[in-house]
């Protein structure tokens, strides 16, 4: 399939920059009482885009963001995460010639590049820390594989010990994480319509099983209930989202009932799809409807209800996260160049819009 992701969505490809480093000053704003750290993530060879990793403040209370700098130079990091213990920052490098992007934080915000190094893939998007920390494996949806790098003692990586290509019709490998038990790897693949299972030794990706999906649902994500045994997929071809069992002795995925999530109206792409760390919510970006569905969790995760598909305060919600308090949803606004913040109601799951943040063609926001 010779169709990019991003020109899937819309987007075009552009010759990328240079790979100098820096860190912008810090805009001080005293009025903003900040209780935490974002960074963001963003296409920096799109016109309009930004120069590498994002760095703001957040104040919970008010939803309010603050823009305290960027680090420079990390080439299209639009999907990033933290290590365990904060002091580490992995960023994918969504390109043609995909590599993977090892960060040191020195501070909450204040952020070194360690090294970088290729994937052997095109367009990763996606990664995951994996077996304690001694992995980073990251997802690459342009040639729907899988790569393994090892972690080094300070956070930097080595070079790739496995790339795992998965077969059939178009693949496109969209997500890699690790599962609750801490014994299997999952991967998503939307143009496969399979998860696959996977267990990891000595840097090399064992397959295990797979489960597939409607033929054509194009699975995206996917995110697994505070007890393990459920997981919800997001399709992004079909719009909806199932119920999958889980099996945390085998890594099995059982795939069950699917439903839409957004309603009828115009053509959806679901992005990205969290639970509240009490397990009693849903929440799913609706790219094309621009809103969040938020779902009910009942009968101990094994079935959704959705409940509201308020506004996302922008075009194109690509990524939603909430901070560690689960009290303040933050959605990225692709299209529209803009971060919202939300209040949530911790009771009935319930979203409050607060506030708007501008930022350059922002696709992934992380707490610190």
């Amino acid at each position: 399939m010779g169709t990019s992701r991003r020109q899937f969505l819309g987007l075009t490809a552009a010759a990328v920059g240079s790979a100098a480093v820096g860190i912008t000053p810090a805009q001080a704003n005293a009025s903003c009482q900040a209780t935490g750290t974002l960074y963001l993530g963003t296409y920096t060879s799109e016109s309009g885009g930004g120069t590498g990793i994002g760095i703001a403040s957040y104040d919970v209370a008010t939803g309010r963001l603050t823009s305290t700098g960027v680090l420079a130079g990390v080439q299209d990091p639009s999907f990033l995460i933290l290590s365990p213990s904060g002091r580490n920052l992995y960023a994918v490098n969504e390109q043609s010639s995909g590599g993977v992007t090892a960060i040191a934080v020195d501070s909450p915000g204040h952020l070194r590049v360690l090294n970088r190094q290729p994937n052997g893939g095109n367009a990763p998007c996606h990664l995951a820390l994996v077996a304690n920390g001694k992995y980073l494996l990251s997802a690459n949806y342009g040639s729907g594989d899988i790569a393994v790098h090892p972690v080094r003692t300070d956070g930097s990586l080595g070079a790739r010990t496995d790339l795992v290509k998965h077969t059939g019709s178009a693949p496109h490998a969209h997500q890699v994480l690790q599962d609750p038990t801490g014994n299997y790897v999952l991967a998503v693949d939307l143009g496969t319509d399979t998860i696959y299972t996977y267990t990891i030794a000595n840097g090399k990706l064992s397959l295990k099983s797979q489960a597939k999906l409607k033929t054509g649902a194009g699975p995206r994500h996917l995110a697994f209930h505070p007890n393990g045994r459920y997981a919800y997929v997001a399709a992004e071809l079909n719009s909806t989202i199932t119920v999958c069992q889980y099996d945390g002795a085998t890594g099995k995925v059982t795939p069950g009932a699917a439903q839409a999530t957004a309603p009828a109206g115009p053509t959806n792409y679901p992005g990205e799809v969290i639970v509240s760390p009490d397990g009693r919510f849903v929440y799913l970006t609706n790219r094309g409807h621009n809103s969040v569905a938020i779902f009910a969790v009942e009968s101990g995760g094994a079935s959704l209800r959705r409940i509201g598909t308020p506004s996302c305060g922008g075009d194109w919600p690509r990524h939603v996260t909430l901070d560690p308090t689960g009290k303040l949803l933050l959605v990225s606004n692709q299209r529209s160049n803009n971060v919202t913040t939300f209040a949530v109601d911790i009771q009935s799951g319930g979203l409050t819009p607060k506030t708007s943040f501008t930022a350059p063609i922002p696709v992934c926001v992380l707490p610190g």
